[in-house]
């Protein structure tokens, strides 16, 4: 255990409860530093998916969403994937890409998931989109505990899917 001295300048009183207030002080800090250190790395590391894209397309025109990706690698071996939530109903898993691609049947034909490693990010191609296309798009990324996804989308617009309707344009939010 290492030694300390307290050498106040002239004039300057240090009372015993200072003493022990100041190391009070400093062993919160070093309890602190010492449980990050301690921690794994997975404790330490936060995962932020953040989506970029228009919020209306016109039907029969190609939806384009991409989702950069920091605390974490597209190289890396998860499931990079997209979800959508229409209007009154549950969560549809589109596709994934995971150093290759799969994509739900029911988008097959008109679906694309890539990724660019370059500027970590992994992105959604849907072409021929109609109304009922309309839909929060979440990007997701599966986790060691099991597959999760966190929404990462545009606030809703002020307008409703009759709104969308009424212009012609299919509202992504």
């Amino acid at each position: 255990m290492g030694r300390v001295s307290l050498s106040p300048e002239p004039g300057l009183e240090v009372s015993g409860e200072d003493v022990v207030s100041l190391v009070q002080k400093n062993m919160k800090s070093w309890w602190l530093l010492l449980s990050l250190l301690a921690a794994p790395h997975w404790v330490l590391s936060q995962l932020q998916l953040l989506e970029s894209g228009p919020g209306v397309v016109k039907p029969s025109e190609t939806l384009r969403l991409s989702c950069a990706v920091s605390g974490g690698s597209v190289s890396s071996s998860y499931y990079w994937s997209w979800i959508r939530q229409q209007p009154g109903k549950g969560l549809e898993w589109m596709g994934y890409w995971s150093g290759s691609t799969y994509y739900n049947p029911a988008f097959q034909n008109r679906i694309t998931i890539t990724a660019d490693t370059s500027k970590n990010q992994f992105s959604l191609q849907l072409n021929g989109v109609t109304l009922a296309d309309t839909a929060l798009y979440y990007c997701a990324r599966d986790t060691v505990w099991g597959s999760e996804c966190e929404p990462r989308h545009k606030p809703a617009s002020t307008g409703g899917q009759e709104e969308a309707g009424q212009q012609g344009e299919l509202r992504t939010h």
